[in-house]
């Protein structure tokens, strides 16, 4: 199994478990910048060199024995699940890619043809019934997750807690998960706890939103996509993100945690 989703500096000052639409692209761009005193030209998931990942092979070997041998400190980011659904969803289903092209190919047309979703068009300024396309992809992210049907569960929208819990499941240890909504507190933690090559100020790294611009706005309040049974769906999605991570389920427009994260807790219940 590894160490899928974990980014490492190439000097080995930090290691971190990618969760997707948890501000990673900025995250990666900023170990992208410690080591090597500039930015990625283009999308950091694209990278395949400065930076350490999984993905790619001669990376594998020196991720494995940075992570078991807890050599350096290693983090991760965490998101509220109801604007994280929310933004998988205007992100990958209702914008273009950075391609040019629709998500995955034909998964749109199939959601479009299979549970009645639409996604509107540049052309046509992107106008069409955004909660009621949501709360039909909400049923689909929930069939692929819990049936597998009819395709497997996607990055984006699959558990935060499942992405992070292999990393311990494999014999990672995390020093720090932080939360997306209070992303330059979490992110200088980080970085006041290593010695980097390069140093990093923070607030003068530049927002990196690969996602921004490509695809509609939402155009109401968090609590107006989430009915009764979205909510219901969500809880069944995402209990152990809301409990393990500290997120109100109760008002979806409170995007903020309500308390700090156990790190004993975590490890303790995504360690099975």
């Amino acid at each position: 199994m590894g160490f899928p989703g974990t980014w490492m500096t190439e000097s080995e000052s930090l290691v971190y478990r990618v969760v997707p639409k948890c501000a990673c692209s900025s995250i990666g761009q900023i170990m992208f910048y410690s080591d090597h005193g500039r930015f990625f030209d283009g999308d950091i998931h694209d990278a395949a060199e400065g930076l350490h990942k999984w993905a790619l092979e001669p990376s594998q070997p020196l991720i494995e024995a940075n992570v078991k041998g807890h050599k350096s400190f290693a983090f991760t980011c965490v998101r509220n699940p109801y604007t994280r659904i929310l933004s998988s969803f205007f992100d990958k289903i209702c914008g273009v890619q950075r391609n040019g092209k629709r998500y995955r190919g034909n998964m749109v047309p199939m959601l479009i043809q299979k549970y009645g979703i639409e996604v509107g068009s540049a052309a046509g300024g992107f106008q069409f019934d955004q909660i009621a396309s949501f709360r039909r992809f909400l049923l689909f992210a929930r069939d692929t997750i819990r049936w597998r049907r009819p395709m497997e569960p996607d990055i984006h929208w699959s558990a935060m807690s499942g992405h992070i819990s292999t990393f311990i499941v494999n014999g990672g240890r995390y020093d720090s998960i932080f939360f997306t909504e209070k992303f330059d507190e979490g992110m200088q933690s980080v970085l006041d706890r290593v010695k980097t090559p390069v140093p990093v100020t923070l607030k003068d790294v530049p927002k990196f939103n690969e996602s921004e611009g490509h695809g509609p706005k939402r155009a109401h309040p968090v609590s107006a996509y989430f009915d009764d049974l979205s909510r219901h769906l969500v809880w069944e999605i995402y209990k152990k993100d809301f409990q393990l991570f500290r997120y109100d389920f109760d008002d979806p427009d409170n995007s903020r945690p309500l308390g700090e994260i156990d790190l004993a807790e975590v490890h303790a219940k995504l360690g099975d």
